[in-house]
């Protein structure tokens, strides 16, 4: 079995959720390879032998700065062309998602998404995905080769392993139509503090914070626990918060150390995008919220007396 995983990179890093990818991939297949795609990556491929490849194969070219998925598609279709993989793995990410869905067209091959675990069974790859709103947990396959395979973000923690990997250059030849399409402007939205998929400790605010001014006490107390802020789908269609603090279905899927929910129901939505939390803590005034079903600890309780009162705490424990 021959496995290739594509390294999503931002800056000066390999994206959380594509090592992810990479060390569980790692752990089906010793031989696992990574691909880094773009301009000045080079340096990046140490980074990806720490998490399990034993060979980065790598394309630097000027042509490939900006993150646009045709030029990729054209390098991994002719890498895996080439080299023959069996398996290629993807980190759910919007940019991913392109490139996963063109090389499946490209090399006429069968896409798997949605998956959150895989395991190899007779020497073939074999995907899991939820189904049913995450009722149910059902079997994924392929017939035939390559396997192409989209993971939900979250779904595997990147674990470091302290490996070297052989570093391969691979050549670029681009599609004259993947050149077409320019990238005008790139920016992104600046914040302090790590983001809701990186911080190990997530406090959530919910419809029961009443509107926008009730995340205010829980920015304070997420930057007392030196975590992250996040949002409910139906605090974002309110308006109340901005959309990449979504968790859920139609938001991201997160795997913190500690999730605090306050004022969260705990609907079957939400639940799709945070239940891999390592301890969850739910506070709510409405004892019967769905989410003190799966909760690791349950408050029943006003939150706008418990956050003040909790931010106070934290801040006098680390002394500030």
């Amino acid at each position: 079995m021959s496995t290739l995983v594509f390294l999503e990179h931002h800056g000066s890093a390999i994206q959380k959720g594509a090592l992810g990818v990479l060390s569980k991939a790692a752990s089906l297949d010793p031989d696992t390879a990574g691909v880094l795609i773009g301009s000045g990556v080079r340096e990046l491929a140490a980074q990806a032998g720490q998490y399990g490849a034993k060979t980065v194969y790598v394309a630097d070219d000027a042509g490939l700065e900006s993150p646009l998925p045709q030029p990729r598609v054209d390098v991994l279709a002719a890498l895996v062309r080439d080299k023959g993989f069996q398996n290629v793995l993807f980190g759910a990410s919007v940019l991913a998602s392109d490139i996963a869905g063109g090389l499946s067209a490209r090399l006429d091959a069968g896409l798997n998404w949605d998956m959150n675990d895989l395991e190899v069974r007779d020497g073939a790859l074999v995907g899991k995905r939820s189904a049913l709103g995450d009722t149910v947990r059902a079997d994924v396959g392929w017939s035939a080769e390559p396997r192409l395979g989209l993971i939900r973000a979250g779904s595997f923690e990147a674990t470091a392993g302290g490996g070297d990997a052989a570093v391969e250059d691979v050549p670029v030849a681009l599609e004259g139509f993947s050149t077409k399409a320019e990238l005008v402007e790139h920016t992104q939205e600046e914040s302090t503090g790590p983001s809701i998929e990186d911080a190990d400790i997530l406090v959530t605010g919910g419809r029961g914070l009443g509107g926008p001014e009730g995340f205010g006490p829980l920015e304070e107390l997420a930057a007392a626990l030196g975590g992250a802020v996040a949002s409910t789908r139906a605090v974002v269609d309110s308006g109340w918060y901005p959309y990449p603090t979504q968790i859920g279905q139609t938001g991201k899927v997160v795997s913190p150390k500690v999730y605090i929910g306050f004022g969260v129901s705990g609907a079957i939505q939400h639940k799709v995008g945070m239940q891999t939390s390592q301890v969850i803590i739910a506070i709510n005034k409405d004892g019967n919220a769905p989410i003190f079903e799966f909760s690791d600890l349950g408050v029943v309780g006003d939150l706008n007396t418990v956050v003040p009162q909790l931010t106070a705490l934290v801040k006098e424990r680390r002394g500030g």
